[in-house]
């Protein structure tokens, strides 16, 4: 199974996903794709197999994809501050793979009724769900 994992900022909450996906040891191919190099880094850093930064790695990767994971904002343009781009956004929505959110509600994203969960109760959230699609 081919989970890709999409961040951008700093990648501190990519890096926590890679860390809890490892430590649970769900049996999957890790990629990691940063709307930048320091998000990139820090989900290899945390034990992602695979690494790219960039719209066009976040463009195919989303086409090759079974899970993709990351915070809300990957499926708006301009969210993260700017760093996802309109065809980002887009390629993302599209894909095919089944995509788990964090409603982190930044960048003018808000999810009414999610809650304001901490940022480490909604990795162990998502990476459940993981395990349960992965099985």
């Amino acid at each position: 199974m081919k989970v890709v994992i999409i961040d951008g900022q700093g990648g501190k909450m990519g890096q926590m996903i890679v860390e809890r996906i490892k430590s649970v040891d769900i049996s999957c191919e890790l990629t990691a794709v940063g709307t930048n190099s320091i998000a990139t880094s820090a989900m290899l850093k945390a034990g992602a197999q695979f690494g790219a930064t960039g719209e066009n790695p976040v463009i195919v990767a989303s086409r090759n994809a079974d899970v993709i994971i990351g915070p809300l904002g990957i499926i708006a343009a301009d969210s993260l501050l700017g760093e996802v781009t309109p065809a980002m956004a887009v390629a993302i929505a599209q894909s095919k793979a089944k995509k788990l959110l964090l409603p982190v509600n930044l960048c003018n994203n808000i999810v009414v009724g999610a809650g304001s969960l901490p940022l480490a109760k909604l990795i162990v959230e998502v990476v459940d769900e993981l395990a349960k699609i992965v099985k």
